[in-house]
């Protein structure tokens, strides 16, 4: 009998000590599957909210016009996560902590939405006066648009982390009540479309013109080189290119626009019909040099005062039967300028122009290398603006400026992506 005791007795003990083990090791594996959710989630947060890189060409991270306080929106989005109502379930998107609008505030500050600055593919933009005092454009995602669902987390993925004197900035949005929407500085003096196509506006001078087309430049430039990862626009065109009250120019709407490490091979075209690179259209891989043809048809639209879809590029293709390297142009220039135009500049610049909408994209230069030109052809207006009468420049004299960058271009650059058939003096890098 005292065997049979002892026996249960050890029995049980035994049970115990198995209990307690499996019990500790289901307490361990529970604690290391949170850690690794916990981890898993501050991975995903720190992709979605990859830094930029402050060192690229003219980057920085407080030049927007906005004069937002804090007290601007009636709401913030303090954890920087943006839940956007969808059909079926709720999306996260981080936008780092971009200020969310109320939509009531936004339907008071736009008179309930009667007060419309345009419409486009995304739906309509109206102008908004905050309570606060500031101007702001509200752009509205029509209800009926899946794809401007898509494009609406585009934007706000983008912008929220894309600073540069020469993009539109995001600087808020809404979503609420089932709709969406994005608040951005308000540019004054509307897009570059209306200038050159309405009568409303009085013809644009041709220094403006330059500048516009530099300020353009300089915001893509930052796109493809500035921003970690890079971004393409991937819709460049003269009604995307909006003007603030100094008209200084800045690139806007990014609802296409792609990251380009990530779904670069798109199945559908995506863009606007006289812009498209016509590699891309073949291939539908776009690319940095795919932004680079449409600056080009911008240029030239600059240059022409003609609509790329209405017969720009075939007008561009006679006028360079005609021009002889770099001289000729003259002959497409937009006749509202009244020949009130710099002939050597204008000359300049369609030679570039021409180069970009190369239908070889090996061949078209970088954003960086359009950036060198256009500065050059302004520094060059100043140049003979503060030069001596005694001592006019010359055009060897210009000739031999443009090619000076080819001495000046780091040995190391010429390799890294290898050669091109560019522009005078630039090597892709």
């Amino acid at each position: 009998m005292k065997d049979v005791s002892w026996g249960l007795i050890v029995g049980i003990s035994i049970g115990v000590i198995i209990g307690v083990l499996l019990a500790i090791l289901a307490l361990f594996c529970i604690g290391l599957r949170k850690k690794r959710a916990q981890i898993g989630n501050s991975s995903s947060r720190r992709a979605a909210t990859m830094p930029i890189r402050t060192n690229g060409t003219d980057s920085c991270t407080t030049m927007s016009d906005s004069t937002i306080g804090p007290e601007s929106p009636k709401a913030s989005d303090v954890s920087g996560t943006l839940w956007l109502e969808g059909a079926k379930r709720k999306n996260v998107v981080s936008v780092s902590g971009i200020p969310k609008y109320s939509y009531k505030d936004l339907q008071k500050a736009t008179s309930n939405f009667t007060t419309m600055l345009g419409q486009g593919a995304f739906g309509p933009v109206y102008k908004a006066q905050m309570s606060t005092g500031e101007t702001v454009a509200v752009k509205v995602l029509a209800t009926n648009s899946k794809q401007g669902e898509k494009e609406f987390q585009t934007e706000v993925l983008l912008l929220g982390r894309l600073h540069h004197r020469n993009l539109v900035n995001l600087v808020g949005y809404c979503a609420e009540k089932g709709q969406h929407m994005l608040v951005y500085v308000y540019m004054s003096n509307g897009s570059l479309a209306s200038h050159l196509y309405s009568e409303k506006h009085d013809p644009l001078s041709w220094n403006l013109r330059v500048h516009i087309a530099l300020d353009v430049a300089r915001g893509l430039e930052y796109l493809h080189d500035g921003a970690v990862p890079p971004v393409i626009h991937r819709d460049i065109k003269s009604a995307n290119i909006l003007l603030d009250g100094s008209m200084r120019a800045r690139v806007a709407d990014f609802g296409l626009s792609r990251e380009e490490m990530v779904n670069q091979h798109m199945s559908n075209i995506r863009g606007t019909f006289g812009y498209l690179d016509p590699e891309y259209v073949s291939s539908r891989s776009f690319t940095k040099k795919s932004d680079v043809y449409s600056f080009g048809i911008l240029l030239f639209e600059l240059i022409a005062g003609r609509d790329p879809q209405q017969g720009l590029l075939e007008y561009v293709e006679l006028g360079a039967l005609n021009a002889e390297g770099r001289t000729g142009w003259e002959e497409i220039a937009d006749s509202r300028l009244n020949g009130d135009y710099d002939v050597q500049e204008l000359n300049e610049m369609a030679a570039l122009a021409y180069k970009c909408i190369n239908r070889l994209s090996r061949k078209r230069p970088f954003m960086r290398d359009v950036v060198h030109a256009l500065s050059r052809i302004v520094k060059l207006r100043h140049t003979r603006k503060h030069r001596k009468p005694s001592l006019p420049i010359t055009l060897e004299e210009v000739a031999i400026d443009m090619e000076q960058s080819e001495v000046q271009t780091p040995v190391s650059e010429l390799h890294r992506e290898g050669s091109m058939d560019s522009l005078p003096g630039s090597h892709e890098v």
